[in-house]
């Protein structure tokens, strides 16, 4: 018996620890903790900076951008699972 992922379930999921994980690098750039991973994730991510709107507009974009591919994985992780 195979188990399909539930492609909605696993793309939201993404997006949530996307956007938590985006929420506490900000804060944690704020301390000056993480300058190394901070200054990366500026370059990675067109929209996070350390400002309030950067946080905001990286985990926008990061929460978009881990939601498409996640469920995208699951439909073709379902598409080749044997009927």
């Amino acid at each position: 018996m195979t188990n399909k992922l539930n492609a909605l379930t696993l793309g939201y999921a993404g997006a949530i620890v996307a956007a938590i994980g985006m929420l506490i690098l900000g804060i944690l750039g704020n301390m000056g903790v993480y300058t190394n991973t901070v200054d990366t994730m500026m370059q990675w991510h067109q929209f996070f900076s350390l400002s309030i709107g950067g946080i905001i507009g990286g985990i926008i974009e990061a929460s978009i951008s881990s939601f498409v591919v996640l469920y995208v994985f699951a439909l073709v992780y379902n598409a080749i699972l044997p009927k």
